[in-house]
C-alpha cells in the first residue's frame, strides 16, 4: 500500500479535523507561518494522536511565498525517500499545480486538493470496465465498490485478511486489477472510515453487516 503525504499549506486552508486520515499509512505535516499564532485545538489534538506520523513545520520570519517555497523542498525531500508515495498538498494556491504536473510527469503520484475531503482517495472512481457508448469511462461512486468489497469480506467468513496489506490487495483483485492503486485507496479508507473495518498497527478486525438471509439458509 503506497504512503499517502499530506501536505498543509495552513496559511492558506485552516484545516480543523484529521478524522479522514487515521489510517497508518498516511503521513501529515502541517506548515504555519509566522502569522499563525492560534491552531484550531481539534487540529492539536488530532496531531498529538498522530505521534511521529505528524510533524508541524514553522517559518520563523516570513517573506513573499515563503511558506510555498518550503512546501515545495519538503514535497521534493519527501518525494526523493519514497518515490512510490502518493503526494498531497492541501492548499486552494494553483501556484502548486506546474510543480505537482513536473512531478506527475516524472511518474510520481500527486495531487492539489482544496481540502482533506476533497483528495483523490476520498473522491470518486472511475469504473474502466464499464465504459459508455461514447468511449469514455463510466464514474461510480465509492458506494459501488464497497458493497462489492463488503459482499466479499462477508462471504469470506473465516479467510478474510488480517493484515492491511492483504486487505488492499484483495480489494483490488475484487473490485478490478484494471482500478488504479488510487482508486482502490479510496475504497479502502472508506471501509475504514464506515467502522467495517478496524485497523490497529498491522492487524485489521472487522465489523461488518450482516449477511443477508437466502432461501438455502432458511
Amino acid at each position: 500500500m503506497k504512503t499517502h503525504y499530506v501536505l498543509i499549506d495552513y496559511e492558506n486552508v485552516q484545516v480543523k479535523s484529521l478524522a479522514l486520515l487515521k489510517g497508518e499509512h498516511f503521513r501529515v505535516r502541517v506548515f504555519l507561518g509566522p502569522k499563525n499564532p492560534k491552531l484550531h485545538r481539534e487540529l492539536v489534538f488530532a496531531m498529538q494522536k498522530f505521534g511521529d506520523r505528524g510533524e508541524y513545520i514553522v517559518l520563523e520570519a516570513s517573506g513573499k511565498n515563503a511558506l510555498d517555497f518550503h512546501i515545495a523542498y519538503y514535497l521534493g525531500v519527501l518525494a526523493a525517500a519514497d518515490p512510490r508515495g502518493f503526494f498531497h498538498i492541501i492548499s486552494k494556491d494553483t501556484g502548486f499545480d506546474p510543480l505537482l504536473q513536473h512531478l506527475k510527469a516524472r511518474g510520481a503520484s500527486a495531487a492539489r486538493s482544496v481540502s482533506i475531503e476533497a483528495m483523490p482517495c476520498f473522491s470518486q472512481v472511475i469504473d474502466s470496465s464499464g465504459a459508455s457508448g461514447e468511449g469514455k469511462p463510466r464514474r461510480v461512486s465509492v458506494d459501488g465498490l464497497i458493497k462489492v468489497a463488503v459482499d466479499d469480506l462477508i462471504k469470506r467468513k473465516t479467510a478474510r485478511p488480517r493484515t492491511p496489506k492483504t486487505l488492499w490487495s484483495t480489494i483490488h483483485a475484487r473490485c478490478g486489477k484494471e482500478l488504479p492503486a488510487a482508486d482502490i485507496d479510496a475504497v479502502y479508507e472508506a471501509l475504514v472510515k464506515r467502522g467495517y473495518v478496524k485497523v490497529d498497527g498491522a492487524k485489521v478486525t472487522y465489523a461488518l453487516p450482516a449477511a443477508p438471509e437466502t432461501s438455502e439458509s432458511k
